[in-house]
């Protein structure tokens, strides 16, 4: 008895439509295509796929080329910011392009089922926690970073500064509140919510430098958790992620 062939295997994804791929190649079609940076927008996304174990293809978007500007990564985010994802079994199967790092956090949570409570009820407490750092973590203390450590710092009016240093302070207490008794931010379970907050904090006070600014050592409970983030083997993976240009 003859034994039966084993399966073809299946055809790759064709993503021949999306511009950005001329530009980008992509090695593995098959496997969802990131185009990003380690910043703390960009790392959200890499954290989220190591510890969901998906396979990915990492693409470095290099500003300093200005390559968010050129035609082919416009194509797939005309807001020409990282991180943007391209999956090639979307919905229906069929492959789609999504930026906007929570948009995409969310994304995946819903894809894998995983990194969201099932629970109605908690499910929008972490999309509360999520739009808290979308709308106030990461404005906030990236004009921090700006008055703290790039241009800004030259400035000789340091009203400007002060005012961000007093709202990421306020930011830090609301944090600080929430994790006092909590493992992370939904209690026992870690979610997107902390991965979209905590490279933040992460920033804030390594590149940065604004931990003495802002008094980081009050906020007990946010470095406790912080320290925990960082431990993670997937969050030490995700933050390298893309790897610098050899």
């Amino acid at each position: 008895m003859k034994k039966p062939k084993p399966a073809a295997p299946a055809p790759a994804p064709d993503l021949s439509a999306f511009p950005i791929t001329r530009r980008w190649s992509a090695r593995h079609p098959g496997r969802l295509q990131l185009y990003s940076l380690p910043t703390p927008n960009g790392v959200k996304v890499s954290i989220a796929l190591e510890e969901l174990g998906l396979p990915y293809e990492a693409h470095r978007v290099d500003f300093a080329k200005n390559e968010q500007l050129t035609p082919e990564f416009l194509s797939l985010n005309p807001n020409n910011k990282i991180p943007a994802l391209l999956d090639p079994d979307g919905p229906g199967g069929q492959p789609m392009a999504l930026w906007e790092s929570g948009a995409i956090l969310m994304y995946l949570a819903a894809k894998t089922g995983r990194l969201i409570p099932a629970d109605p009820a908690a499910r929008w407490q972490a999309t509360q926690w999520l739009m808290f750092q979308m709308g106030g973590v990461g404005p906030m203390f990236g004009q921090l970073g700006f008055f703290h450590k790039f241009a800004g710092k030259d400035f000789e009016d340091k009203r400007p500064r002060d005012r961000y240093v007093a709202e990421s302070r306020r930011l830090l207490g609301v944090l600080d509140g929430q994790l006092k008794g909590r493992d992370w931010l939904l209690g026992d379970t870690y979610s997107i919510a902390d991965i979209a907050v905590f490279p933040w904090v992460r920033n804030l006070v390594g590149f940065y430098d604004a931990g003495s600014l802002v008094g980081f050592d009050d906020f007990a409970e946010v470095k406790r958790v912080l320290a925990a983030f960082v431990a993670r083997p997937a969050v030490q993976r995700g933050l390298l992620v893309p790897a610098a240009a050899a």
